[in-house]
């Protein structure tokens, strides 16, 4: 049986108005789960980048890289207009998916 491949590109948040960050990939739920959980270092698990704030699914994966690369030259600013036209409150789009909801973050500084 073949695996089911749904390239999409996604836009990920350390919270609200925060870091952001912009990938591609076939698998959403799995690339996920391997952001929040840490077992591919980068700049996702430096800055603690987790909250799925947006996705786009196309039909190939060229489609979805293409778009990858658009979205990565944009001006910050068109990025969260972006997001905030579909999801306004930033809220973490991965339990739609079937992923648990993200911990609450901790305070690094003070109360």
């Amino acid at each position: 049986m073949p695996i089911e491949r749904n390239p999409c590109v996604y836009i990920l948040a350390s919270e609200p108005f925060g870091t952001l960050y912009i990938g591609v990939t076939s698998d959403l739920p799995k690339r996920l789960w391997q952001h929040r959980e840490g077992t591919v270092p980068g700049f996702t698990s430096r800055y603690g980048v987790q909250r799925l704030v947006r996705y786009e699914l196309f039909g190939t994966m060229e489609l979805a890289i293409a778009r990858e690369k658009q979205l990565k030259r944009w001006h910050r600013e068109w990025k969260i207009n972006l997001i905030q036209s579909e999801n306004p409150d930033w809220h973490d789009l991965a339990p739609g998916l079937g992923l648990p909801p993200l911990a609450p973050r901790t305070r690094r500084n003070g109360p």
